[in-house]
């Protein structure tokens, strides 16, 4: 997910340390970007898998989930924004001037929701440059596995419970611009497979063109 700041100059990056940088400078090398699915890709739409182990693959990318969101710049991820099919999310929502509060979710589910509604303006790293006002539940409970596999469980509201239904709903193949109506939802879509036609399309594995527009934004 990606959140929209704007100062007196407009919008702003919200630059951020790199994950867990109190480890070793190794450790930090071997992080490494990924490239992030765009619109109209249709690995966005998979449903993903759930984690069963945590072993070195899933622990590298988790480490290279983070250090792809802070550059970016956003403020939550899903693995299958990566190409990676499986039900894992990070986040940070600390504000710019925060210390970093990385989060990471294994396999979160939506286990309770309020009948209490909030709206907030969401934009997400594989529709970049596209805004909108989308209408969730305003509180939620969620159930995950930590980084050791432990379950866990957080009740969340505000920026929080966005974020996580967010990203949720990336696992399961959902994008946010589904809570919109009928009418912008087929303008955007067009919009980007127009982008990805003149552009020769996406090759697997690369950016399209229409993210380099993400250095302009949170």
């Amino acid at each position: 997910m990606r959140e929209r700041r704007e100062n007196s100059k407009g919008v702003i990056l919200r630059n951020r340390a790199p994950f867990d940088p109190a480890q070793p400078t190794a450790y930090i090398a071997a992080m490494g970007l990924r490239s992030i699915l765009i619109l109209p890709d249709q690995r966005l739409r998979l449903v993903s898998d759930p984690v069963q182990t945590l072993d070195a693959e899933t622990k590298k990318l988790i480490d290279d989930m983070f250090e792809t969101m802070y550059d970016a710049p956003g403020i939550g991820l899903a693995a299958i924004q990566v190409g990676v099919a499986k039900r894992i999310v990070t986040l940070d929502l600390a504000k710019k001037d925060e210390k970093p509060d990385p989060q990471v979710f294994i396999n979160p589910e939506l286990i309770w929701t309020s009948s209490e509604k909030a709206k907030y303006e969401e934009g997400c790293l594989s529709i970049p440059e596209y805004y909108e006002e989308v209408e969730r539940p305003a509180r939620v409970k969620v159930k995950y596995l930590d980084i050791d596999l432990k379950p866990r469980e957080v009740e969340a509201s505000g920026l929080l419970a966005t974020c996580l239904q967010h990203e949720i709903d990336h696992t399961n193949g959902v994008l946010f611009i589904d809570h919109i109506s009928k009418l912008k939802r087929d303008r955007v879509i067009k919009k980007f497979i127009k982008a990805a036609k003149q552009a020769g399309g996406a090759k697997p594995g690369h950016p399209h063109p229409a993210a380099k527009a993400r250095s302009h934004v949170v």
